[in-house]
């Protein structure tokens, strides 16, 4: 007789079932979520320190930036460098650097006697975000081998990246409100400590058992590409479409260039085209763009509709940007639990693009006086781009090998800084034009560049007039933030389409497969 079970592999071996994640893992990734916050709270936690910033350092104007965009500039520049770095010399190796690095910067940071250390200091966290975040992503494949736990895992991942940035306006505003402007920096290190504590204790080690000579050439071209890119798409919203920002763009696709071409002849790439053979991963990657775009897209309105065009301080503004984000924490879990089920994951991708579109749908109907209306359109959009966002992950890191996670998450992150930062410039840049074009004609230069300008113009003006240009450039913001929400709703429907289209032969099971093949 045949002893049936002899040909069955064991759990989690190559061709077998996986092996499921215990209370360990679910308590590690626990542990990991605690830089994961961090990191994208310092993509927002100066929005309320900056102005207890500039009173005391005294930061002329471009310094000023330079404290703002230092961080997301290095981060954005060096997630590739670091996704590789990771997979060569160990995720968790680099997280507990990385973990060190970001500590040492916050403290660097709180105490920063000039704009120059405070700028260095903000360098030096970019870098140890760079770290943090794709080795979190990576760290997680290695945990979670079975799809519907990995699934899990990553919604939590999305859900907490994205509450991450609206929590660190408000948490910057409670610190500078009660305690002094380095405190947004030091609340950092406990968290940071635990990580570095309980780190080795709780989280596994893993890398690429044959990750190749890494190629140095390949750092400074990566951050060419990317750098330039960011630096000019950051721009073009407030200050138009200057020479100085097109030439910046033209300049990193040329260096974008360099690098394709330096990771299809080298003999061991920072970013393997292999990668791009898994099946879903390069539509992964083009859809988490595109969802970045939508999702920064709106933030660049919602945020300014909320404090210009409502008159709320930005305390309260950041209090209520808080309320969409319930939604995101149920989005995620939900779409993977459709997937598990049995919807196909096309169906959902898509379901996501038309729910985010409805939400800018719900933007195109706002007022000057529809804060409910617009917090729900910022909901909706919100929890629609979640679904997506997570889907892609989850697709990518299931159909790329384990020794190449960090490089594919990298990868994933690095468009998603491309996509955000090209909703901010695209979408902004049609609001802009349609404020200008609104706005009348008579009303002073700075009036026509932005609706700040033209709230500070219109206090210094008598009466009915200061408030006449005051209800025009509110209008006319409104009306820029309709037109661009109706850009934003088009592009996500055609992203419904393509998701269809491109996903529509990529199954669960396929993505299970796929990751045990890239085991073996």
């Amino acid at each position: 007789m045949t002893n049936s079970t002899s040909t069955t592999p064991a759990p989690g071996t190559p061709g077998g079932p996986a092996a499921l994640a215990g209370r360990r893992e679910w308590t590690a990734l626990g542990v990991l979520m605690l830089p994961l916050l961090l990191v994208s709270m310092d993509v927002s936690v100066l929005y309320f320190a900056i102005p207890s910033i500039s009173a005391d350092l005294e930061p002329s104007g471009t310094q000023q930036l330079w404290i703002f965009d230092i961080y997301a500039f290095v981060l954005a520049g060096l997630l590739m460098t670091m996704g590789s770095l990771g997979d060569r010399i160990g995720r968790r190796k680099l997280l507990l650097f990385g973990a060190a690095a970001f500590g040492t910067a916050s403290v660097i940071a709180a105490y920063a006697n000039s704009p120059e250390t405070l700028i260095a200091a903000r360098a030096l966290l970019g870098i140890g975000g760079a770290t943090l975040m794709p080795s979190t992503m990576a760290i997680i494949r290695t945990m979670f081998t079975d799809s519907a736990q990995r699934a899990k895992a990553i919604g939590i991942w999305s859900g907490v990246m994205t509450g991450g940035v609206a929590l660190g306006s408000v948490m910057s505003g409670v610190l500078v409100e009660y305690f002094w402007w380095g405190s947004v920096f030091l609340v950092n290190l406990p968290a940071m400590v635990l990580l570095l504590v309980l780190g080795p204790i709780m989280l596994p080690e893993s890398k690429n058992p044959e990750p190749g000579r890494f190629d140095l050439l390949s750092v400074p071209l990566s951050m060419a590409a990317v750098l330039p890119v960011i630096y000019g798409i950051k721009e073009i919203p407030s200050e138009g479409w200057k020479f100085e920002y097109v030439v910046s763009v033209l300049v990193g696709l040329v260096f974008t260039a360099l690098f394709v071409h330096r990771q299809r002849t080298a003999t061991s790439p920072l970013i393997s085209p292999a990668l791009f053979r898994g099946r879903g991963f390069a539509p992964a990657v083009v859809l988490n763009l595109i969802s970045s775009f939508g999702m920064m897209g709106s933030a660049y309105f919602t945020t300014q509709y909320l404090q210009s065009v409502l008159g709320k301080s930005s305390m309260e503004a950041a209090l209520w940007a808080l309320l969409p984000t319930v939604l995101v924490g149920v989005a995620a879990p939900v779409a993977a639990q459709l997937v598990q089920k049995g919807v196909h994951r096309a169906h959902v991708v898509s379901g996501g693009f038309v729910t985010a579109a409805c939400g800018y749908g719900l933007l195109t109907l706002a007022g000057t006086d529809s804060m409910w209306l617009v917090l729900a359109g910022a909901g909706v959009l919100a929890a629609g781009i979640v679904t997506v966002m997570s889907q892609m992950m989850d697709l990518a890191l299931g159909t790329v090998p384990v020794g190449n996670a960090g490089a594919a998450s990298s990868l994933l992150e690095t468009g998603a800084e491309f996509g955000g930062a090209l909703g901010m410039a695209v979408l902004g840049s049609i609001g802009t034009a349609v404020y200008r074009h609104e706005i009348p004609a008579g009303a002073p230069a700075p009036a026509h560049e932005t609706l700040g300008g033209a709230l500070a113009v219109a206090r210094q003006l008598p009466g009915d007039a200061g408030q006449a240009l005051t209800t025009a450039a509110r209008e006319a913001f409104t009306s820029g933030m309709q037109a661009a929400a109706i850009a934003g709703a088009v592009l996500l429907l055609g992203a419904a389409v393509l998701a269809t289209a491109t996903l529509r032969k990529v199954h669960v099971r396929e993505d299970r497969a796929e990751a045990a093949e890239s085991v073996a």
